[in-house]
């Protein structure tokens, strides 16, 4: 993609085909900063700033802090993923995943579990840094991307901006005017979101499930909208003329995409490798925090190969600390260190304020005279919007089903207004986080999803599907891709995230936000981060 490429994200493209060529696993625009020397045990390593996770928050951290001259180290407990296998690609598709596919799973364990009952979606693989990984707690697993870029790597890219008023309603402290008027359109811009061009969308068969959706639902009372996507659609046209390698139209997608997609390492990554002052270390577990007597930040980092193993652990220190591996990732290390007294003045309020933005799964069975096509595209594009409804919020994105034969299944994922939150605790046995979350705090959100598709199915003669899931459920609330919450803005941390009890020690991902945003969550995530950065920058002399 060449869309928008400043000088910057060229420098930084080619630092990360060349890193991934050589098989390294730090990458910087510097040859000699980028090498993989041997690395002692136990070895000291300084950096004025480091960066934990490379999802959307971590990724503005590492840009803004680049272009404000700060010499930065991103910490990423995946891999790169930039390299062709011997199939010539670097992702598998959905319908073909091996090794490639989920992090160190003998097994994939792909939301949909069962077709008509039968166990022909998930496969035994060999267990690999993968780029997927599911996280299993009681009651609830989460879906969370592994590897340069985050959960940019595995997400459907949709890019939706919150309606304004709930984003007031759930960030009552964050001032909406700015966030609105420069922090959106900055995300959104530097994202490289498009949407997909409307007469092409009427006319091509790789949205024929999305035209059938809308038609059942405009049949009911429901409104759809077309929602903006990181995915080129330019691409994607040309993928569909046959002129270009196919990658959406190719079922590829949870298990990442080889061509068309603007993750964060085509954008923010890459240009802020660009700068010359980051360098990003793959394969590296932050494990724990402490600070030392002269008020650096030392964390516990262990070296991973691709079984796995560790081999090697590292304690690398820095002046400012920020924290962007995510509602799971973040919430574990802080309450980690709060739990055994590396970090005792952290706020109790540390693993609190947990939701998966209302996530449910479904699918309804359509008329034999309602195909939904064979050939689908797997970025969707368009969603039913109830959001207004004053009982039962719905916002449900259309999702494609992309078997590569005719299904007459439509699929959504669902976004609700759950008030229910789950809260982490530490687990000192297993020197690790738990979610404490009930099957029955799934349940406002599985009754939201039924009062919208109910009066879709009344409305079209329709049933759901109750083969999807593995059992007989229609409804499938016990996993989400949207993890939010745990690390709280204005609680756990100030109005910028700030961790309280500490200087220069931020939280800039999804854990910020209580649980629930309306829509899919990362534009919000990156916009929030822009507003972090631009303060801290102008206040906090970072580094």
């Amino acid at each position: 993609m060449t869309a928008n490429l400043t000088r910057r994200h060229i420098l930084g493209l080619a630092a990360l085909r060349g890193a991934a060529a050589l098989g390294l696993t730090r990458i910087a625009l510097s040859p000699a900063a980028a090498a993989d020397r041997p690395v002692p045990t136990a070895s000291a390593e300084y950096a004025p700033a480091v960066v934990v996770g490379s999802g959307y928050g971590a990724a503005v951290a590492a840009l803004r802090l680049g272009e404000a001259g700060v010499k930065t180290l991103v910490l990423e407990m995946g891999r790169l993923w930039n390299a062709p296998a011997s199939d010539g690609k670097v992702y598998c598709s959905m319908t073909a995943p091996d090794r490639r596919s989920m992090w160190f799973k003998t097994r994939t364990e792909a939301p949909l579990a069962t077709f008509l009952w039968l166990d022909v979606i998930n496969k035994d693989i060999t267990p690999y840094p993968g780029v997927l990984d599911r996280v299993r707690f009681p009651n609830m697993s989460v879906y969370v991307g592994r590897g340069v870029g985050g959960g940019s790597l595995v997400n459907g890219g949709m890019a939706v901006t919150p309606s304004r008023a709930y984003f007031q309603e759930v960030l009552p402290q964050v001032d909406a005017a700015a966030m609105y008027a420069t922090y959106f359109p900055l995300a959104n811009r530097m994202l490289g979101t498009n949407t997909v061009p409307s007469a092409w969308f009427e006319s091509t068969e790789w949205y024929q499930y999305a035209r059938v959706s809308r038609d059942q639902a405009k049949a009911a009372g429901l409104k759809t909208v077309f929602v903006p996507n990181v995915y080129d659609f330019d691409y994607m046209q040309r993928e569909a003329a046959g002129t270009a390698t196919k990658s959406a139209l190719a079922q590829e997608v949870i298990y990442g995409n080889n061509f068309g997609k603007r993750s964060l390492d085509k954008t923010y990554l890459a240009a802020a490798l660009g700068t010359g002052n980051v360098t990003i270390r793959t394969l590296s577990r932050a494990r724990a925090i402490r600070r030392a007597a002269d008020g650096t930040y030392v964390l516990t980092v262990d070296r991973l190969d691709d079984t796995g193993a560790v081999v090697g652990t590292d304690e690398i220190s820095c002046r400012s600390l920020f924290l962007g591996a995510g509602s799971l990732g973040t919430t574990e290390l802080l309450l980690r260190a709060r739990e055994t007294g590396a970090l005792p003045a952290l706020s109790p309020q540390i693993g609190r304020g947990w939701g998966g933005n209302g996530n449910v799964m479904l699918g309804r069975a359509n008329h034999i005279w309602n195909p939904t096509g064979a050939h689908q595209s797997t970025i969707p594009v368009m969603g039913i919007d109830d959001w207004s409804n004053a009982t039962n919020p719905v916002f449900a994105e259309i999702a494609p089903l992309p078997a590569g034969t005719e299904t007459w299944a439509s699929l959504y994922l669902a976004i609700t207004k759950n008030p229910e939150r789950g809260t982490f605790t530490y687990d000192a046995a297993k020197d690790a986080a738990v979610l404490n979350w009930t099957g029955t705090q799934s349940a406002p959100s599985v009754t939201a999803a039924k009062s919208l598709f109910d009066r879709l199915n009344s409305a079209n003669g329709t049933i759901y599907r109750y083969d999807l899931f593995g059992d007989t459920r229609s409804f499938a609330a016990d996993f989400c891709y949207h993890p939010l919450g745990g690390c709280v803005l204005g609680r756990a941390t100030d109005a910028y995230g700030r961790a309280a009890g500490y200087d220069k020690l931020y939280v800039t991902d999804g854990s910020l936000i209580p649980g629930s945003i309306g829509v899919n969550p990362f534009v919000t995530i990156t916009a929030l981060a822009e507003r972090t950065m631009a303060r801290v920058l102008a206040e906090d002399g970072v580094g």
